[in-house]
Parts: structure tokens; C-alpha cells; sequence
């Protein structure tokens, strides 16, 4: 574990090294989703095939987290997360050049593949280097990073989108990101507990298939998975909603609602106070059920309300995902980067299979049929943190099972 504390000039530094890593990652990893009704149009498509430039980015970046903490192992941390942002921000500038669905598909396959290396390594480095006390605020900031970034790629593609052409708006997120890699390159200090190893394949293998020993783990992976697809899945369809009847309303400004992502860093920032009084069960399930309630708000046709329900929405996910992304630093107690890396594995692969899936439930079903994929995804979320919080406690189920299997085989 670490010893960097919070109000140190290291932990600072650090802080904003992530902050901006957290932006450059977000922005060219979300950048497209306000663009998918013009993909539809400018394609030829609907919505679901529409979702492929997002949903196949997400799920490559899910399968290469798998390997990218290991190889971080091996080349260092810093030097895996360097060569992911620089990488990303120059394929973030070539999908500007794509002139076909299928060439934009591609390279945003290959830049989920590079993506891969920043946020599998980063909650491990932040475990290694900050203090336990003090991770959660870490992890929270740089949450936040990821919250301004995604933000900020939604409404200025959008904007960019109705005033010149989301190329345009695609080649200048590139370059700007390919400033911040370099300010991320020079700024984050190297790792101080952290050794390195050979690579081997059987290692990486091996040492995945330890973190899915742990039930509280496979809990926690799951609720990934179920909270990031039912965020995404909110995302992509809602700007469908509000561009259709009875709305109708221009992208530059269903692209505003994106400015809830505000809400969403503040409560990631400020989540570490509350789980230090009330515990991660309690505030994990508060969060899920926040969510929950802002779904439910989006169902109405007041434009007011639905905005409401957005922001209760977004709020109670960036505090869902800090809380259980730190869960997982703290709870696995050898190969953090593997256990990260599952726990984002199926975060991201939540992200590609839910934000497909909501396109079959808008086309055939509309809104209330998105909202009712949403309200299940979470109520499955509600079930794995009971199971969760039962594991915390040392009377799991799952575990007292495998045990009473090994005493039977003996």
C-alpha cells in the first residue's frame, strides 16, 4: 500500500496528472455518442448499427484491460499509460479522416485496444502509491477527470457536429489530447512501490483466475457491469428521444444535457466523506438507488422532469462506480492491476453489450421499454450488492458452499 496523504505537493501532483489522463480517456472514448443520430443519417443506418462505432470501441477496450495491467508489470506503469494516451490521441485524430461506417468501426476498434492502457493501470497505481485512507478521494478525482472529459467530448462534437462536421470536431479533440498526453507524461511521478516482473502468460492467467476466487469480487464485477450498461444505455438513446417528437429539439442543445456530468464529478469527489461515516454496503446501495429513482423520472414527458431525472441518474452512478472501483483496490490483497482489470472488463463490457442491447429495446419498444432494460439491470445490481455486503461481513454464501464441497471431498 501507499503512504502518499491527501494536502501533500506529491499527492496534488499526482491528482492532476490523473485528472487530465481521466479527460483525454473519457473524451475520445465518448466523443461519438451525441453523433450516433447523425450516423444514422449520414450512413444510412439505425440506431443499433448506429451504437457500433461506441459499443465496439468499449468492448475492445474491455478484452485488452485483461492483459494491459499485465504487461504494465512488465514495462512499467507509467510507461503503459503514456503510450496509451499518445496512441489514443492520434487514432482520435484519424477517425476524422474515416469516409465509411465500416472504416470508422475499425479504427475505433483499434483505438479502444490503445485506451486500454490507462484505466487498467491506473486504479492499480493509485493503489500502490496513495495512502488507504486517502485512496478513495484519489480514485474520486480522477473519476472526476473522467466525468469533465466525457462531458466535454458530448457537447463540443455535438456543437462542432451542427456548425461545421463532427470530423472537424474529432481532429481537434485529437490534437488537444495529444497536448494533455504530454503534460501527463512530464507531470506523473514514477512509481515508488511498484516491481517489476517478466511477463508470463501463465502468470496473467493464473493470477485472473485468483481475483475470480473471491465471491466479494465477482460481486463487485458484476455491479460494474450492470451500472455501466444501464448508464451508457441511458446516454445513447436519450438524445434520440429529444431530437424526435414532441421535441424536437437542435443537437447543439440536447448536447446540454451532458453538463449533468458536473453533478456526476462532484458527487465522485465528495463520495469518500460519506463512505468514511456510513460505510461502502450502505452508500453503494444508496447510489444504486438513486439511480433507480432517476430512471424512473425520465419516463415522464416534462422536459424539466426528464432533465431532473438525468442528473439524479448521473449523481448516483459516478458515486456507485467510485465507491465499488475502490471496493476493488482495497479488497483484492495480490495483483491489483489483474483485479482492476476484471473489475473494468466488465465495466466496459456492461457499456457494449447494454448500449447495443437498448437500441433493440428504443426501436421496438420506445423510451419505456430503454427505462424498463435500465430498471432491470439495476434491480439485478441490488441483488449482487446483498450478496456483496454478506460476503464483507464473512458469512458468504458462495464461499461457505466451496468450503462444504472440499470438506466433502476430503
Amino acid at each position: 500500500m501507499g503512504s502518499i496523504k491527501s494536502g501533500t505537493k506529491r499527492y496534488r501532483q499526482i491528482n492532476w496528472a490523473f485528472f487530465c489522463a481521466g479527460f483525454v480517456t473519457f473524451i475520445t472514448l465518448y466523443d461519438v455518442q451525441p453523433l450516433l443520430p447523425v450516423f444514422t443519417r449520414e450512413f444510412g443506418v439505425n440506431a443499433m448499427f448506429a451504437s457500433l462505432p461506441l459499443s465496439v470501441t468499449s468492448c475492445a477496450l474491455a478484452v485488452s484491460m485483461l492483459f494491459a495491467g499485465t504487461i504494465s508489470e512488465t514495462l512499467g506503469r507509467k510507461t503503459v499509460m503514456v503510450a496509451s494516451l499518445v496512441t489514443t490521441s492520434v487514432l482520435a485524430y484519424l477517425t476524422s479522416q474515416t469516409q465509411s461506417l465500416e472504416q470508422l468501426v475499425a479504427v475505433r476498434f483499434l483505438q479502444g485496444i490503445a485506451l486500454a492502457g490507462l484505466p487498467a493501470v491506473a486504479l492499480a497505481y493509485l493503489s500502490e502509491e496513495i495512502a488507504p485512507a486517502s485512496l478513495t478521494s484519489a480514485i474520486g478525482l480522477y473519476i472526476s477527470g473522467n466525468a469533465i472529459g466525457g462531458m466535454t467530448g458530448r457537447i463540443f462534437t455535438a456543437t462542432m457536429a451542427e456548425a461545421t462536421s463532427w470530423r472537424t470536431a474529432l481532429a481537434v479533440i485529437g490534437a488537444v489530447c495529444f497536448v494533455l498526453s504530454l503534460y501527463f507524461a512530464r507531470s506523473l511521478p514514477p512509481s515508488e512501490n511498484f516491481k517489476k516482473r517478466p511477463f508470463a502468460a501463465r502468470y496473467l492467467f493464473s493470477s485472473l483466475y485468483r481475483q475470480l476466487q473471491d465471491p466479494g469480487l465477482i460481486c463487485l464485477y458484476g455491479i460494474s457491469f450492470l451500472i455501466m450498461g444501464s448508464f451508457v444505455t441511458l446516454y445513447n438513446y436519450i438524445t434520440f428521444r429529444l431530437l424526435g417528437a414532441p421535441y424536437h429539439l437542435p443537437a447543439s442543445l440536447v448536447s446540454l444535457i451532458f453538463l449533468v456530468y458536473m453533478l456526476g464529478s462532484f458527487s465522485s469527489s465528495m463520495i469518500g466523506v460519506q463512505v468514511e461515516r456510513f460505510g461502502r454496503g450502505r452508500m453503494l446501495f444508496l447510489t444504486i438507488a438513486t439511480m433507480v429513482a432517476g430512471a424512473v423520472f425520465t419516463v415522464s414527458r416534462d422536459l424539466g422532469t426528464i432533465v431532473t431525472g438525468i442528473a439524479i441518474f448521473t449523481c448516483g452512478f459516478f458515486g456507485a462506480h467510485t465507491i465499488a472501483s475502490s471496493w476493488v483496490g482495497s479488497r483484492a490483497k495480490t495483483a491489483r492491476a489483474q483485479a482492476a482489470s476484471l473489475y473494468l472488463f466488465f465495466y466496459y463490457l456492461g457499456s457494449s453489450v447494454s448500449g447495443t442491447v437498448g437500441g433493440v429495446f428504443w426501436t421496438s419498444f420506445g423510451w419505456q421499454g430503454v427505462v424498463l432494460l435500465i430498471l432491470g439491470l439495476l434491480g439485478a445490481g441490488l441483488v449482487l450488492l446483498k450478496f456483496l455486503t454478506t460476503c464483507a461481513e464473512g458469512d458468504c454464501p458462495a464461499r461457505s458452499a466451496v468450503a462444504t464441497l472440499d470438506v466433502l471431498r476430503s
